[in-house]
C-alpha cells in the first residue's frame, strides 16, 4: 500500500491513514484508536504510521464497514405463518448490542454478565466479530432503549393525546422493590385504565431509583413527579398500596400536592388498600395461634427432605404403597402462610408414607399422631379457602373490581363459622383473624360496594343479600350508605359532564340578577338545581329498578357497559373509572 499525505494547516502534513484512526489519551499516553474495532495502537509521532497501515489490512470490522453494506449476508431461519423458512440476514454490531440490552431488560440479567468470561466466550463463539461491551456501555444502551420506548409512549399517550383523550380516570399502583445485590430501592409505577374499546389496560409508567431512606416525603415527591410528568395528576381515581404507616403518611402528603377537587369525592376514596396484603395479614395472625399444632408435620417434612438419600427413600416408599408421587415434599417459610398451606397439602397426601417409614427408620421420631393429622387437615381446609381467593387477587391479568366484594364477604362469613368450631385452637385462630379483618374491612368495602352495584347481575341485591348475613339488624344502614355513595358519585359526574359539554346550564352573575338582597339566593337555587338534576336521578333509579341479569360464566361486564352507555351515560362514566381500579398490587409486583 502506498502512503499518501494531506496538507493540514499551513505547513503540517498528515497521513491519510488518520482518517481511520482517532488520537486518544490512555493512561496519559497518546494512542491511536481504530474507528472500526476500537483497538488501541501506538499513537506517538515516533511510532510512525506503518503499524497503522498494517492494522488496516487485517481489520475485519473495517472491511465489513467499507463494503457498502452492514455486513456479510447469512442464511437465517424465519418463522412465517407458523412455518420455518430460509431467509437472508446481515450481521450488524450495533443491532446485536441493542438486542443484548433488550435481553437484559426482558429477563432481568445483571449487568455484571458483561464481565463474565463464560459469556464472552459464548458471544465470541456465536459471532467472532461481536465485542462484548462494558457494563457502563450496556447501561447507556439500556437508558437509550428506555428513552426510545418512553418517547414512543409519550407520543402515544401525550403527543397523540391518548391519555388526554381517555374519557375515564387512571388508577395507580406504586410498588417498592429492592435489588438483591446492591440493596438499592426502586419504585415501579403502573397505570390502569379502560381504553376507548372498553379493554382493561395496564402500563408501567416509570421504574425509578429511590435513594434511602425511603421516607414518606421522599416517596411522595418521587410519585408526584412521575404523575405530573405523565400529565395524569388531574385524572386519578385511586392509588392502591399495601398497608404500612409510611404509605398512609405518603397518601396524605400526596393529597396536599394534588387538587382535591379533581379526585373522586374530593379524595375520600383516593387510598385503596391492597386486599391481597390484608388477606396475608389476616391469615398470618391466625396461624400464629395454631403454629404449634402443625409443628410435628413440619418436623417430619424437614426430616425427609434433609438429604438426597432420605428424599429417595420417601419416593420409593410412596411407589411401594402405590401412592402417586406427583409432588415433592416442601418445607414452608414461616413468614409466608401460603407456603405453610402448600407444605400441609402435600404432606397430608402422603400420610400413609410417613407411617410406613416410621416402621423402617428408627431415627425418625417425629411422626404426627392421628389427632395431629386431623388437626392439620382442618387447618389446611381453612387455608385452602384463603389460597383460592389469594390466587384470584394475585392474578397476572387484573380481575375486574366487581369480582372482589362477594369473595371478601365469603371470607368474613367463613371466619364467623370457624369461631363456633368445637376445636379450641380453630376458635382462637378465627378470633384473631376476625380482629384483623374488622380493622381493614371499613377502609375497603365502600369502593367494592360501588363496583358491585355497577354489575348488572348484582346491583343492590347482592349487597342486601350479604349484609343481612354480616350485619343482621344494621344491614339496612350499611346498604343505605353504599346507595348514598352511588348517588353522590352520580351527582358529581353529572356536574362534571355538564361542564365538559360547555356549561349548557345558564350562569348567573351580578349582571343578570340585579342588586336586590336576594340575588345570592337566586345563585343558590341555580346551584341546587344543577346538583339535583332530574336526569341523573332518573338514570340511577331506572338502572336499579330493572331486574338483575342472570349470572353466566361468560358475562363480560365491560362489554355490557360499552353497549349500554347510550342508556346510562353517567353510570357508564362511573363504571369506566371504578371497574379499572386494581384491588391488589400483587400483579404489579
Amino acid at each position: 500500500m502506498e502512503e499518501t499525505s494531506t496538507q493540514i494547516g499551513a505547513s503540517r502534513l498528515k497521513s491519510e491513514v488518520w482518517k481511520h484512526f482517532t488520537k486518544v489519551k490512555v493512561n496519559g499516553e497518546d494512542k491511536a484508536q481504530c474507528n472500526y474495532c476500537k483497538k488501541h495502537l501506538g499513537g506517538k509521532s515516533k511510532n510512525g504510521t506503518k503499524h497503522l497501515w498494517q492494522h488496516m489490512e487485517c481489520c475485519v470490522t473495517q472491511k465489513i464497514a467499507t463494503r457498502g453494506n452492514k455486513g456479510q449476508t447469512f442464511l437465517t431461519h424465519k418463522v412465517m405463518q407458523g412455518k420455518q423458512e430460509l431467509g437472508t440476514g446481515t450481521y450488524d454490531a450495533e443491532n446485536a448490542r441493542r438486542e443484548l440490552a433488550y435481553a437484559i431488560i426482558m429477563h432481568e440479567y445483571p449487568l455484571a454478565i458483561m464481565d463474565h468470561l463464560g459469556f464472552k466466550r459464548y458471544s465470541t463463539a456465536l459471532q467472532p466479530l461481536f465485542q462484548v461491551p462494558s457494563k457502563n456501555t450496556m447501561k447507556k444502551e439500556i437508558f437509550k432503549i428506555y428513552a426510545f420506548e418512553r418517547l414512543i409512549a409519550l407520543k402515544l399517550l401525550i403527543a397523540l393525546k391518548l391519555l388526554d383523550s381517555l374519557q375515564g380516570r387512571v388508577a395507580i399502583t406504586p410498588d417498592m422493590w429492592t435489588s438483591s445485590n446492591k440493596k438499592r430501592g426502586y419504585m415501579a409505577v403502573t397505570a390502569h385504565y379502560i381504553d376507548g374499546n372498553w379493554n382493561l389496560q395496564s402500563r408501567i409508567l416509570r421504574f425509578i431509583y429511590v435513594p434511602a431512606p425511603h421516607s414518606s416525603d421522599k416517596l411522595c415527591n418521587v410519585l408526584v413527579d412521575c404523575l405530573m410528568d405523565w400529565n395524569i395528576d388531574t385524572k386519578l381515581s385511586t392509588i392502591t398500596l399495601d398497608n404500612c404507616s409510611t404509605n398512609d403518611a405518603m397518601i396524605e402528603k400526596i393529597k396536599d400536592k394534588l387538587q382535591l377537587s379533581t379526585l373522586l369525592r374530593d379524595g375520600s376514596l383516593f387510598h385503596m388498600h391492597c386486599c391481597a396484603h390484608i388477606l396475608n395479614l389476616i391469615v398470618k395472625d391466625g396461624l400464629e395461634v395454631v403454629k404449634d399444632g402443625v409443628e410435628k408435620i413440619r418436623d417430619s417434612v424437614a426430616y425427609w427432605t434433609t438429604t438426597p438419600k432420605r428424599k429417595e427413600n420417601f419416593e420409593e416408599t410412596a411407589k411401594q404403597l402405590r401412592i402417586p408421587y406427583n409432588k415433592s415434599l416442601v418445607l414452608d417459610c414461616p413468614t409466608r402462610w401460603n407456603s405453610t398451606y402448600k407444605m400441609l397439602e402435600i404432606a397430608i397426601s402422603y400420610e400413609d408414607v410417613f407411617s410406613r417409614l416410621k416402621q423402617r427408620e428408627a431415627q425418625y421420631t417425629c411422626l404426627p399422631t392421628t389427632l395431629q393429622w386431623q388437626f392439620a387437615k382442618d387447618v389446611c381446609g381453612k387455608l385452602k379457602f384463603f389460597n383460592a381467593i389469594t390466587e384470584l387477587f394475585s392474578a397476572t391479568k387484573y380481575p375486574i373490581a366487581n369480582m372482589y366484594f362477594p369473595k371478601i364477604c365469603e371470607i368474613k362469613l367463613a371466619i364467623g363459622k370457624w369461631i363456633i368450631s368445637p376445636n379450641d385452637l380453630i376458635q382462637k385462630m378465627a378470633e384473631k383473624m376476625l380482629t384483623k379483618f374488622e380493622k381493614y374491612w371499613g377502609v375497603i368495602h365502600d369502593i367494592m360496594g360501588v363496583a358491585t352495584v355497577l354489575d348488572p347481575r348484582y346491583k343492590m341485591e347482592l349487597l342486601e343479600y350479604y349484609y343481612e348475613k354480616l350485619y343482621d339488624h344494621e344491614s339496612f344502614s350499611q346498604v343505605r350508605m353504599i346507595r348514598q355513595l352511588c348517588y353522590d358519585l352520580v351527582s358529581d359526574y353529572q356536574l362534571k359532564m355538564s361542564k365538559d359539554l360547555g356549561g349548557s346550564s345558564p350562569t348567573i352573575d351580578g349582571s343578570n340578577v340585579g342588586n336586590d338582597a336576594l340575588s345570592e339566593y337566586d345563585i343558590y337555587i341555580m346551584k341546587k338545581k344543577r346538583a339535583r338534576s332530574s336526569f341523573v336521578k332518573t338514570e340511577l333509579d331506572h338502572y336499579l329498578e330493572e331486574d338483575v341479569l342472570p349470572r353466566t360464566a361468560d358475562f363480560d361486564i365491560l362489554m355490557w357497559w360499552k353497549l349500554n352507555g347510550i342508556k346510562y351515560p353517567t353510570l357508564q362514566a362511573i363504571a369506566r373509572d371504578i371497574l379499572a381500579i386494581p384491588i391488589s398490587i400483587v400483579a404489579s409486583e
